[in-house]
């Protein structure tokens, strides 16, 4: 089968479609793209499931290291005002895996971009193919009104007219007869007419779905960027309420990362199965969709020598005819006009109706042939294999990146905390506040003196 135009699979499509697939009894399952397939959809929520793990495993982690601080922790003698040895490293390797989880952000926010275009393109060229079909539909279905018009209408007066004539009117009626057959070819290269599947309808549902995927992503990155930026405020101020508010929605948003990731990495293996192959898919689909035969579908999506124009011997026999027509006309108006002068204007219409119809036919062939609709299909397809595909992958660090920083900031957090100064309640008091406790003990060690 032939590549569309300008598209070939990435070395990322090859990587991810060579990884091995397992439904849940571990049993190899096929790369081949087939979402219908039981033993394939198991496959890709097996991917999803183990970002689960991830997340099981991470928590575990953290819990086991977090009690283990807070029970196994040896207690401090009496008066020791001096923090624990170590404890600067912990605040800096937090301060530095939040620094990490903001330059993953910056990551999302490309891998969102691109994910976003890649789908852009694949709406833009749907529509784009929309138009070549309506457009084509539009062409016979305007050539067939002009050339039935001219049937019922200018032939048939012009019948009435040469009746006196009868070799004139026989190449009348051949003129109407070859109009009759040139609209009955036509009808029949209005492939998509009466077609259940809208690419119109497509484009518009994949954009509706895009809006609020680009959407969520974008709400997802700006939470963790709020978390690490008063996170990272709070370990400044040394503000224990605002750690610890931080410090739950960390975990909230650990969860969102990992769930994140799976969703990510199922996309992206069954995009590059898809992508590998697109051609066998794509036809099937559009074969049981439509209900078009596969020569048709096969000479659009292929578009290659082997495969020939299925509409070509209609286009024929409608050139021939129209050619015949145009002909007829100009012997009947150098027949008839002479002996018959009403038949001039009739003759002049039609002559008119045919050029138009002509100009028409020329476009509508180039229309039908393939080259358009498959450069809407190589474009489709980059968009969707190559720009929409990267997204995913940057997408996919992104949540590497935040579930690592996450898992690293809440593992420091509390110990970070813990070397906050007691007092941290009335650093914001008045010294001269008598309610102030360290005042109220100079007042009293005032009046001792006295």
């Amino acid at each position: 089968m032939g590549a569309p135009p300008g598209y070939r699979p990435s070395a990322w499509v090859h990587l991810l479609h060579q990884l091995p697939r397992a439904d849940f009894q571990l049993r190899p399952v096929p790369s081949g793209f087939a979402p219908q397939e039981q033993e394939y959809q198991q496959a890709l929520l097996l991917v999803v499931a183990l970002a689960g793990l991830g997340l099981g495993l991470s928590l575990i982690f953290i819990a086991v290291y977090l009690i283990r601080f807070c029970c196994c922790r040896p207690p401090e003698p009496p008066g020791a005002k001096s923090p624990p040895p170590g404890g600067g490293c912990v605040t800096w390797s937090c301060i530095a895996a939040l620094l990490v989880g903001c330059a993953g952000i910056g990551i999302g926010f490309y891998g969102n971009s691109e994910t976003s275009d890649g789908v852009s393109q694949l709406s833009s060229a749907l529509l784009h193919a929309n138009h070549t079909l309506t457009a084509i539909d539009h062409l016979v279905l305007e050539m067939v009104e002009r050339l039935e018009e001219a049937v019922r209408t200018e032939l048939t007066t012009l019948e009435e007219v040469l009746t006196q004539r009868t070799e004139l009117v026989a190449a009348t009626r051949g003129a109407r007869r070859q109009a009759e057959a040139v609209a009955q070819q036509l009808q029949g290269l209005a492939f998509w007419q009466g077609v259940p599947l809208s690419p119109l309808q497509v484009a518009e549902d994949v954009s509706f779905v895009e809006e609020y995927r680009w959407l969520a992503y974008v709400l997802l990155l700006l939470l963790e960027l709020l978390v690490c930026l008063f996170t990272l405020l709070g370990l400044a101020k040394q503000s224990k309420w605002l750690v610890i508010v931080m410090t739950v929605v960390s975990l909230l948003v650990l969860v969102l990362s990992w769930g994140s990731m799976g969703l990510e990495a199922a996309a992206a293996v069954g995009l590059s199965d898809f992508c590998s192959s697109p051609d066998t898919y794509i036809l099937n689909l559009t074969r049981e969709e439509t209900g078009l035969g596969s020569d048709i579908l096969s000479y659009y999506f292929l578009c290659n020598q082997a495969v020939s124009n299925p509409f070509q011997q209609r286009l024929t026999l409608s050139q021939r005819a129209l050619a015949n027509i145009h002909s007829q006309l100009q012997g009947l108006e150098r027949e008839a006009v002479p002996q018959f002068p009403s038949a001039q204007k009739l003759l002049l219409s039609l002559e008119e109706t045919l050029n138009v119809t002509e100009g028409n036919f020329h476009q509508l062939v180039a229309l039908l042939h393939c080259r358009g609709l498959h450069k809407d299909y190589g474009a489709a397809l980059r968009g969707l294999c190559e720009d929409a595909l990267e997204g995913l992958l940057f997408l996919l660090l992104f949540s590497l990146l935040s579930a690592g920083a996450l898992a690293t900031a809440l593992c420091s957090l509390p110990r970070a905390w813990a070397l906050f100064p007691p007092s941290d309640d009335y650093d914001d008091t008045d010294d001269d506040d008598p309610f102030n406790p360290q005042e109220s003990k100079r007042f009293v060690q005032w009046q001792s003196s006295i």
